[in-house]
């Protein structure tokens, strides 16, 4: 006998395990997209965001593995010198997850991911020399065939002013050596990505003054928001509704 999935088990029963919230009751009657991504620059709340939809959803998640990357650490000093290592690292780890997901989904599971494939290329765009790009392109076009494409892709957008300030506070001595440039590079490269994003439903959400943490109410809107997502490009600011 196939085991019902955690998020089916949930609605069995009546409601969600994590119902302090009253998530039980928002959900009730309501689609959830079964493979969700969160994309954004770095500091911006993407595997926060994962991690607590995941547990609102009873979802599983597959989540970046920055820290695995033995590059890392040399390019955020040298960005030029360390660029192509760290890109094929990330690539590689990249490519092995989806991979590994695939195999999983014999079972159907449910998923949010903190991390879209197609963001390695932009990342590689972003950071290589054009020989290099070239030899990347060649890598990308064989081990990324088949990739899965996301029920929704939830895009986080912040000032670079709002990302340097977080990625000071949670304090990842990594990070502390990514300078202002480079986050304005990236947040050019993420924009003009998405702007032409049309494989899965865009929610494209304002988090410069958003806290999935410690503010409830902010969370509870924007899954609101989300299961009303069915196609297209939407735009979540959460000022607006507060």
């Amino acid at each position: 006998m196939t085991e019902l999935n955690p998020l089916d088990k949930s609605f069995e029963s009546g409601m969600l395990d994590t119902d302090t919230l009253g998530i039980g009751e928002l959900l009730k009657d309501r689609e959830i997209p079964r493979f969700i991504t969160i994309e954004g620059p770095i500091g911006v709340g993407k595997t926060t965001l994962a991690k607590r939809l995941a547990e609102s959803f009873n979802y599983e998640t597959m989540l970046e593995r920055a820290e695995e990357n033995p590059f890392l650490a040399g390019f955020y000093k040298n960005r030029r010198q360390n660029a192509l290592a760290t890109q094929l690292f990330f690539l590689f780890q990249r490519a092995q997850q989806i991979q590994d997901m695939r195999q999983q989904d014999l079972f159907s599971p449910v998923r949010i991911s903190d991390f879209l494939i197609e963001k390695d290329r932009l990342f590689a765009r972003a950071n290589l020399e054009e020989n290099e790009f070239k030899l990347y392109e060649q890598v990308y076009s064989q081990i990324t065939i088949d990739a899965p494409k996301p029920d929704l892709v939830i895009y986080l957008q912040a000032p670079v002013d709002v990302l340097m300030d977080r990625i000071l506070q949670r304090g990842i001595s990594v990070e502390q050596s990514i300078d202002r440039d480079y986050l304005e590079l990236l947040n050019e490269a993420y924009s003009e990505f998405f702007l032409y994003y049309d494989d899965a439903p865009l929610l494209i959400v304002n988090c410069a003054e958003i806290d999935f943490i410690n503010n409830d109410g902010d969370y509870l809107t924007l899954i609101d928001y989300m299961l009303n997502v069915r196609g297209g490009r939407h735009y979540f600011n959460p000022t607006i509704f507060s």
